[in-house]
């Protein structure tokens, strides 16, 4: 038998009727993860002691008579989540030798739930970038062709679950960084509602972007990992203090007179035409199970990546001024420089080019005399783009959409021409500028086998409506996305 082909919940019915040991379905994840991992870089690094002592935690608990859903399963953790006592890097020279001493709230969640974690994946610097391309520690390819990208910046998590490296994954969410490498890699990515997940122990990019969540090779999985992660954390002052439904008991398999809104903006010019029809062939999956399809306008969709692309820089010079070389991470230091010196050569060095580039954006928007003409104009356009989705959501249940306007494209492609590649993001930043959740579910392939995800936006917790339209589609679509042979 060989685990490392299930989904969760697949494994999670092996392991509670003792088909399988936690142990034995680790050992074949460490042991793929050693031949497969060299060729796409998905792990930066592979806790295997520790991995082995959880199993065997997991396994005596079993044997005790304890059930759950994520119970001695394997799963891998972006590395901009902090581990105690095992590196989180966040793909940044700046961080490559941090060891946190404390875990961030949804690996404590995750021990409680006896999972067990294989390593931390690779990731797009400081989750600045849509391909992971970005990283100190190198590119991570997309399982379905290795001269393609996974999409980013949870690109090393996609890459994992859709190489089966794991049963599932946790990334990170700040613009579409778990939901466009989701669908480039051909798996599931599920963005929480903001405030729904607690953010103490990630590494912030944009606070007020950020959230943690699921990578999986199913829907049910998902909506199982998320029930895991999810609830109210005082530690972070965003999080909210509301109950957790039971997501997989809303997977109903039922889609009967769900308003389902197409919105126009999101059909137009740069989409490229296969995943068009993909995308419509998923939402025609849903006409034919019952839900009524509304076209609907967002009609600040395009300012929404100029808006974008000055909050979340302006947040991240904030964010990133606390590493300077002076308390922790990487220093630069010159026998013949001071202070200033040292700051200077230490953030020059430690932060790679589109992380500086950023960090120079976010700076000049937040100086001086361009405060208002800039941050504060995008704050009010960002809240134009919440009531847009206040008013559709009057009206429908769903939002239906591309997750990103292509497919996969080449390494080295878009690296370095930095707009073409914030233009991919265009579909995916407004939800997180109105904080509302949303899920990319594999829709097909394009002629060249990269798959292609269709994204599903619900209402402010919203994620059990969106997790039982994705569900059907999965379970209903016309197009299968093949697993990669590497």
């Amino acid at each position: 038998m060989d685990p490392t082909v299930h989904t969760i919940h697949e494994l999670a019915d092996l392991l509670k009727s003792r088909a399988i040991s936690s142990r034995e379905a680790t050992e074949h994840y460490i042991e793929r993860i050693a031949r497969i991992n060299p060729k796409i870089n998905a792990y930066l690094a592979v806790i295997e002691e520790h991995a082995l002592e959880q199993a065997d935690d997991a396994d005596a608990r079993i044997g005790k008579g304890e059930v759950g859903p994520l119970l001695g399963v394997p799963l891998a953790i972006k590395d901009v989540i902090c581990t105690r006592g095992v590196p989180t890097t966040c793909g940044s020279r700046m961080l490559k030798d941090y060891v946190p001493p404390y875990d961030a709230a949804v690996i404590e969640r995750l021990a409680q739930a006896g999972a067990v974690i294989l390593g931390k994946t690779n990731m797009d610097e400081f989750a600045m970038g849509s391909s992971t391309e970005s990283s100190y520690f190198g590119p991570t390819k997309n399982p379905h062709n290795t001269d393609y990208v996974p999409g980013g910046s949870s690109g090393g998590s996609a890459a994992a679950v859709a190489a089966d490296l794991c049963a599932g994954a946790l990334g990170s969410d700040t613009g579409g960084s778990i939901r466009q490498p989701a669908s480039y890699s051909g798996v599931v990515g599920l963005k929480p509602t903001y405030g729904r997940v607690s953010r103490y122990g990630l590494v912030a990019y944009a606070s007020s972007l950020d959230q943690i969540g699921p990578i999986t090779k199913d829907v049910r999985d998902a909506a199982l990992l998320l029930s895991a992660i999810a609830g109210h954390d005082k530690r972070d002052s965003t999080s909210l203090d509301i109950p957790v439904p039971d997501y997989p008991g809303q997977l109903t398999g039922d889609v009967k007179g769900m308003k389902v809104g197409l919105p126009k903006e999101y059909f137009g010019e740069g989409l490229d035409e296969e995943v068009s029809r993909r995308v419509r062939q998923a939402v025609d999956v849903l006409r034919e199970g019952g839900a009524e399809i509304i076209d609907i306008s967002l009609p600040h969709t395009e300012y929404a990546l100029a808006s974008y692309y000055i909050i979340a820089p302006s947040e991240a010079s904030s964010n990133l001024a606390r590493f300077d070389g002076v308390r922790y991470g990487y220093r630069e230091v010159h026998p013949d420089g001071g202070l200033t010196d040292m700051f200077e050569h230490t953030r020059s060095t430690g932060f790679g080019a589109e992380v500086k580039r950023r960090i120079m954006l976010g700076t000049y928007a937040l100086s001086a005399g361009y405060y208002d003409a800039y941050y504060k104009k995008a704050l009010q356009v960002r809240r134009l783009i919440r009531e847009d989705f206040d008013r559709a959501f009057g009206a429908v249940d769903v939002i239906a959409c591309p997750a990103a306007p292509t497919p996969a494209y080449r390494i080295g492609e878009k690296i370095a021409d930095p707009l073409s590649m914030y233009l991919g993001d265009i579909y995916t930043v407004t939800a997180n500028l109105a904080g509302i959740p949303g899920i990319s579910v594999p829709a097909g392939m394009n002629g060249q086998g990269l798959p292609i995800g269709l994204q599903l936006l619900g209402r402010p917790l919203g994620e059990a409506e969106i997790l039982a339209a994705a569900h059907f589609v999965q379970k209903h679509r016309t197009a299968e996305v093949p697993k990669p042979i590497i």
